[in-house]
């Protein structure tokens, strides 16, 4: 201890090492003198969660560089470098000790090598550079819930970043036993070129799964660099697997029902499929739009949401289909705008806004003008498409009053949704829990999106939202979601949805709107206020509560053909969808749970059934 006291007394001035000292953990202590001996950085600070320290972050964060002011005060610009738009799967990596194998769908390499590596990467990064450390808490503060996390970076716009998105920790760091289990976050953005990561072939983020730490380097990109969001969750995914609970990629609403009832969902839906347009959808409340936790708690199943903000895809934005997140994004509340077009006027501009696309600007490839092309003759949009939004809950005005019960709210409801063009209708109830895990769940697919490197619009295997973040073997995870509920007496239902069916000739067949409908049905299902019809997937809506709900929460006419065309049972394309999710399975997660097979194997016989009977294509009212 002598030693590390001499690295902090050496490196901090008198106001920072008294800030450090004043939280009496000793592995905090041992944690930032390391990552001082590595990084080397040229000055330390500590944030304690003052209005001064971090109004000092923002302030930095301008001054460097890193975000630049825009036309309303309360508002900031960040660009990501042109190679740097989006979460890194293929260089995100688990370190492995030897004898372990977490699964074929996670990157992962020796452990000793890793650590090796990311040291060589991370050794005098921060030399001229400031040090910021910051202190959060995962989960509502003093709960059963809570996890401490300790984010060390070089990026201002990280550490601004986080006190919009999550829980200031700093006295509940102070008050902390000593043995309290610590999440650990080191970044660097490496080197930088007018306050952007140039080493972008040389991004990594490493995961110690032994430590709960975390290394993220050559990145300012907020997936791989916020230690605190998708970072953690893989972090968060093992803990759980420990104590028996879960950690889920899932917005937490709650529906507004009949008589002012309030009922809680929770939704998973890979990034770009509707998910926090879903959790905002008007005449509803807001508890989280990305990550959860849920407990059991006196019997029944409570979540909680893991933040206190939103970084989302502002994409499509507009004042007419997103009336409350445009609002905040016009208003004082404070809010970091990142990989938009800024215009003349320092005004943010994002693609599809609803607003007449400008002509030139700057934008994440610097002067932007309309025509402009890439190196490879491509045009360059105005906007990258996974520009985003970062912004406080506390602004928007659907906020649901629960969201930082200590205890969370009870669940009556697990929705999941993604990118599907041709087989769930846009909304089903699970036969049970077990069918909705492994039909639902373990069998989600979805097409690819901007918010992941790589292709958009392919098809992937994306069971639970979350195969980028499992952190365990795919087969122990399903296996813990089946297990969950086993002491659980009445456990949420379980729901599909899906806002992106087309026709053949490839159109949208539902409105972005219908999702409200959607929402209320499932809230009357969680009541059993409505009856369902029985088809060899799930539980569909009949066609005259669906009527009456357009017409009392859409003012809109509901013809028959619709919900004939939109529930219909598409046959070849479920049977075609059960084929390929047996196949990764059996090719890919060794330890899959037998159920798994056997629920799979009964939807294709039931199926094979009706089709012997009906045919390909049959519309509710054959089935009603």
């Amino acid at each position: 201890m002598n030693e590390i006291m001499s690295v902090l007394e050496q490196s901090l001035t008198d106001a920072n090492f008294r800030k450090l000292l004043a939280i009496p953990n000793r592995r905090v202590h041992k944690f930032v003198a390391d990552a001082i001996r590595l990084c080397k950085p040229m000055k330390v600070f500590v944030c304690n969660d003052s209005r001064e320290d971090t109004e000092y972050i923002r302030r930095t964060a301008i001054a460097r560089g890193e975000e630049a002011p825009l036309a309303n005060p309360y508002h900031t610009v960040h660009f990501d470098g042109y190679f740097d738009q989006a979460r890194d799967k293929e260089r995100t990596v688990y370190l492995v000790p030897k004898g372990e194998v977490l699964g074929e769908h996670l990157s992962q390499i020796d452990r000793d090598y890793g650590l090796q590596l990311a040291r060589d990467r991370l050794s005098g990064t921060m030399e001229n550079k400031k040090m910021v450390v910051r202190f959060f808490v995962l989960g509502p503060l003093d709960s059963p819930f809570s996890i401490p996390a300790v984010q060390i970076t070089d990026s201002f716009y990280v550490a601004h970043s986080e006190d919009l998105l999550y829980r200031r920790g700093y006295d509940y760091f102070r008050r902390m036993p000593e043995d309290h289990e610590i999440f650990w976050m080191l970044h660097s953005s490496g080197k930088l070129i007018h306050s952007v990561s140039t080493d972008w072939k040389k991004r990594g983020v490493m995961i110690d799964y032994k430590t709960n730490t975390v290394y993220s380097m050559n990145t300012q990109y907020a997936g791989n660099t916020i230690g605190l969001k998708k970072l953690a969750l893989r972090l968060a995914i093992r803990k759980a697997d420990k104590e028996g609970w879960l950690a889920e990629h899932m917005f937490l609403m709650a529906v507004h029902g009949p008589t002012g009832r309030k009922t809680y969902f929770t939704g998973a839906f890979p990034s770009g499929c509707g998910k926090t347009s879903t959790s905002m959808t008007r005449g509803n409340s807001i508890v989280g739009d990305d990550l959860a936790y849920l407990r059991k708690i006196d019997g029944k199943v409570r979540a909680v949401n893991v933040e206190r903000g939103i970084f989302g895809i502002i994409r499509s934005v507009t004042e007419k289909d997103d009336p409350i997140i445009w609002d905040v994004l016009h208003s004082k509340q404070p809010a970091i705008f990142s990989n938009v077009l800024v215009t003349e006027d320092a005004e943010p501009r994002w693609l599809d806004d609803g607003l007449p696309p400008p002509k030139a600007g700057i934008n994440f490839s610097g002067e932007w003008f309309e025509g402009k092309v890439d190196r490879n003759g491509e045009v360059i949009p105005y906007a990258h498409k996974n520009a985003r939004y970062t912004i406080g809950l506390d602004g928007l005005s659907n906020l649901d009053d629960a969201l930082d019960d200590p205890r969370g709210v009870e669940v009556g409801g697990i929705i999941y949704g993604g990118r599907d063009r041709d087989t769930w209708v846009p909304v089903q109830q699970s036969l049970n829990w077990e069918h909705g895990v492994i039909t639902m769940g373990a069998s989600l697919e979805s097409e690819t999106t901007a918010a992941t490197l790589g292709p958009s619009g392919v098809r992937k295997f994306q069971p639970f939202s979350n195969l980028d973040f499992i952190s365990i073997p795919l087969g122990r995870y399903i296996q813990n979601h089946l297990d969950f509920v086993v002491d659980i007496d009445s456990p949420p239902l379980i729901f599909a949805v899906n806002y992106f069916l087309r026709d053949k000739e490839g159109n949208f067949i539902t409105d972005k709107s219908d999702k409200r409908v959607w929402l209320k049905w499932m809230e009357l299902r969680v009541h059993d206020e409505v009856d369902a019809i029985a088809t060899p997937t799930g539980h569909i809506p009949h066609y005259e509560d669906l009527k009456s709900l357009f017409e009392k929460h859409l003012d809109k006419e509901y013809s028959e053909a619709e919900y004939e065309e939109q529930f219909k049972l598409r046959v070849p394309d479920h049977l075609a969808k059960i084929e390929r999710i047996e196949k990764v399975y059996r090719e890919t997660v060794p330890d899959a749970p037998e159920l798994l097979y056997r629920i799979l194997s009964e939807q294709r016989a039931k199926l094979e059934a009706i089709k012997h009977r009906l045919g390909d294509c049959i519309v509710p009212s054959v089935l009603a």
